[in-house]
């Protein structure tokens, strides 16, 4: 119990000193910290990144052995596993890629609120911050000839806490934020390849995720 309030009592006081704007930023921080956990549990659940089943699937089918295509198929877990079925019960192209991209979808939600909080956080930080001069100024205009220097630095460093704690809330925001558009553009990058390979067997098409490298926008 000790520990919890050792811990707790700095942010406490960071949102007494920072007032309203710090507390906006501490909530959108506990919250944004939920959707990323849930985005790590979602991708895992949906099998994200493991493909080894579906490449030796795929790779089967490429070399017209259909019966161990199936049976690779059939221990796959990834999310993408049905949709390499109806490519090898003979599906337009057209049909799986826009099945494929109901699924990129169903995975991409929450990102938005991710890129949000990454562009907003900095901007509501420099926006309490705008709000702290303003009141340092006052409390120096208010002195008028009495000015002692300690107010307007005090005043100065509190309004700047706000900026801080946006950058804090934004920057580890931006950086997961990219690591989650990586990988679905791999997966995407991934379907693809397994479409037309399957569509078209025998060709030059390389579906080894080993050599992927996710393009990052």
């Amino acid at each position: 119990m000790n520990g919890f309030l050792d811990w707790f009592g700095p942010i406490r006081q960071i949102a007494d000193i920072g007032g309203p704007v710090v507390i906006l930023l501490m909530m959108v921080s506990v919250l944004t910290l939920s959707v990323m956990l849930y985005k790590l549990w979602q991708f895992s659940a949906a099998g994200v990144g493991r493909h080894t089943a579906l490449s030796q699937a795929i790779r089967a089918w490429d070399c017209n052995d259909h019966s161990a295509a199936r049976t690779s198929l059939s221990n796959s877990k990834s999310y993408l596993a049905p949709i390499i079925d109806m490519a090898l019960s003979d599906h337009t192209a057209a049909r799986l890629q826009a099945e494929a991209e109901l699924r990129f979808g169903r995975l991409e939600q929450g990102l938005r609120f991710l890129d949000s909080v990454a562009q907003l956080a900095p901007l509501l930080g420099l926006f309490g911050t705008v709000l702290g001069m303003i009141e340092a100024f006052q409390a120096l205009q208010i002195a008028g000839s009495q000015v002692d220097p300690s107010i307007l630095a005090g005043g100065i460093w509190v309004a700047l806490l706000t900026t801080a704690v946006g950058l804090v809330v934004a920057m580890p925001t931006a950086l997961v934020l990219s690591w989650f558009e990586g990988r679905m553009e791999a997966e995407r990058v991934f379907a693809d390849k397994a479409i037309m390979t399957i569509l078209s067997p025998g060709g030059d098409v390389n579906v080894d995720t080993a050599t992927m490298v996710p393009a990052h926008g």
